[in-house]
């Protein structure tokens, strides 16, 4: 099934006409990074990196959410970079949201569009850049890998949304379902990243309550989310950002799907202080 176009509409700045008000908010549950945030002002440069700027819309708060940062990135044509990664430890995970890029993975190239996923294991060499006429924009998660005693590393993933199953959350008909890019079951992987999308008049129907952290990236369309005790008006472009435990739920209203791209931390114990 060929995608509605992903949100990738970041930068430029507001009219000084403009009013001030606005649905960012950070509290000690969760924020909401909405997407009239995202201006040229808050970007910032990489080193190793060429016509490259990003958005650094998440990172490791203690006491808040610990186990991830989240970027979006957006490439010139002709830019990227051969040392992406300063973190040996890191892994990443990619999505594409607009452009075509080519990531070399241990000398081998792979090339992404809109729609596209890669994992990236911790420890691995791997090259990025823009091969197209116009920026590439794509988010870019990146977390410590949690190596685990006499369990293997995990091995790259390169797929599309296209190509991949999506999967009906029970008893919704299929109103509510899940496009997973790495194999749940695999206990190798310590991180997902995924496609939730809900139809119009779709439901999260209780408050889910739980340790894994998220990241909540708004693609298509829009929705009611409830974030701990807040029903907060979500919408293409904006960015949830969730402690572990803080109740969630949602209801999609339409008119069309809601679609978002959601980080969790998964597969592992938690740390005993």
């Amino acid at each position: 099934m060929k995608n509605m176009r992903l949100f990738s509409s970041m930068g430029g700045l507001p009219g000084q006409s403009e009013l001030l008000s606005s649905k960012a908010v950070f509290t000690t549950a969760y924020a909401v990074i909405p997407g009239s945030v995202m201006r040229d002002i808050v970007t910032s440069v990489l080193p190793h990196w060429t016509g490259t700027r990003a958005w650094i819309i998440s990172r490791p708060l203690t006491g808040f959410s610990e186990t991830f940062s989240q970027y979006i990135m957006e490439v010139a044509p002709g830019g990227g970079s051969d040392r992406p990664e300063p973190d040996a430890r890191a892994s990443a995970a990619i999505f594409v949201v607009d452009g075509d890029m080519v990531v070399t993975f241990e000398g081998e190239e792979k090339a992404l569009r809109s729609g596209s996923f890669a994992y990236l294991p911790a420890g691995r060499y791997w090259t990025l850049k823009n091969t197209g006429d116009g920026p590439v924009k794509f988010h870019w998660v990146r977390k410590a890998f949690e190596v685990v005693d006499g369990l293997e590393a995990p091995p790259a993933v390169f797929t599309h949304e296209d190509d991949c199953e999506i999967s009906a959350m029970p008893d919704t008909d299929g109103r509510w379902a899940t496009t997973r890019f790495l194999d749940p079951d695999d206990v190798r992987y310590d991180m997902h990243l995924n496609i939730v999308t809900f139809e119009p008049g779709a439901v999260i129907p209780f408050l889910e309550t739980h340790v894994m952290e998220h990241g909540l990236y708004v693609l298509e369309g829009r929705a009611v989310y409830r974030l701990n005790e807040d029903w907060v008006e979500v919408e293409a472009g904006d960015y949830m950002w969730l402690r572990a435990f803080c109740p969630q739920a949602c209801y999609a209203g339409g008119p069309g799907r809601f679609r978002y791209l959601l980080y969790k931390d998964v597969n592992r114990h938690t740390k005993l202080w």
